[in-house]
């Protein structure tokens, strides 16, 4: 599978790991994230009229030092899925989304017509998150996760899109006793928004492989701790609930 995502730091937590949980599938991968810092729709509609080469080239969870357009980008492969999404301080803001997610899935079926386009459904931040901008939902995950779930489920009705529920199973993850806030031992986002090096990433991972491939990502090994785990181990029985619960959120 030829995946390219086009993002931001969302899209580069949730795609670190997905060559490698694809590839201990059986799944022959290959896995490009695009990647401006905070990039929203609009700037993405904007990069694509001054085919600016402003993104960050991030190959199989690996970044790199070259810089692409979105028009290279689609030139590269054959891609199989292409997957967007709106930057998470705007997600919950339906007046942002257009007209650009519009004119950015018409480009994309004009210029890959054989590739599945889907939505990332970003998540909510921590309830006590610095992002400057959680101040627009009251500082309230709730809220936040009640806005971004309508929009993106209108936006992604509009064009026939679907959705990677992203955001559904961090909520999840955060239910349980490992990831509950704020008594649980661990927390799934390192800085209030973006995801735990580790298993927020991974559990990223295991939702996009299910949603875009159809595999079943319970029991899947991991992979090995030279390419990308850090140097803390991962814990088996996380490890093993957040495999099982992005298992259960796609049936």
């Amino acid at each position: 599978m030829n995946i390219l995502a086009i993002g931001n730091s969302f899209s580069e937590d949730a795609t670190y790991y997905l060559h490698s949980v694809l590839d201990a599938a059986g799944v022959e991968s290959y896995v490009v994230n695009l990647y401006i810092g905070g990039c929203s729709l609009e700037r993405h509609w904007q990069n694509i009229e001054k085919q600016a080469a402003d993104y960050q080239f991030q190959e199989n969870g690996i970044k790199t030092e070259r810089l692409i357009s979105i028009q290279e980008a689609l030139l590269l492969r054959d891609w199989d899925v292409i997957v967007t999404q709106q930057a998470s301080h705007d997600s919950g803001w339906a007046e942002t989304y257009e007209p650009f997610l519009g004119l950015l899935v018409e480009y994309i079926r004009k210029e890959a017509p054989r590739a599945k386009i889907f939505m990332q459904k970003t998540w909510a931040y921590e309830p006590d998150s610095p992002h400057p901008n959680f101040m627009r939902y009251h500082r309230d995950q709730a809220e936040m996760m009640l806005r971004l779930s309508s929009c993106y489920r209108e936006a992604a009705a509009r064009y026939g899109l679907p959705l990677i529920p992203c955001a559904d199973l961090i909520q999840k993850l955060r239910a349980l006793p490992v990831f509950r806030y704020p008594d649980g031992p661990l927390r799934i986002c390192r800085d209030g928004f973006h995801m735990h090096y580790l298993y927020g990433r991974y559990a990223l991972a295991c939702i996009w492989a299910r949603a875009i491939a159809g595999i079943r990502v319970s029991g899947l090994a991991l992979p090995p701790a030279s390419a990308f785990l850090p140097d803390v181990p991962a814990d088996p029985a996380i490890i093993s609930t957040i495999q099982q619960t992005a298992d259960s959120l796609l049936c």
